[in-house]
């Protein structure tokens, strides 16, 4: 009986010491949108989108920028 309760409180740490680092980095990481939106460099932000059409090819006209 005694190994087990060790076990359980071992297991019950451990997972609120991930569970604490998974939140520490949330908190602390810096999406890359905020990272764009910070450099307020167009030619960086035109770099990051998508080359191709997010959209279905249902007959949808899909914009293009320089193209």
């Amino acid at each position: 009986m005694k190994f087990e309760t060790l076990m359980l409180r071992g297991l019950f740490i451990a997972c609120l010491a991930v569970c604490g680092l998974i939140l520490g980095a949330m908190v602390t990481t810096t999406p890359a949108s905020v990272q764009l939106a910070a450099n307020s460099s167009v030619g960086a932000i035109l770099l990051a989108a998508p080359t191709s059409c997010a959209l279905p090819p249902d007959g949808v006209v899909c914009p293009q920028i320089g193209g």
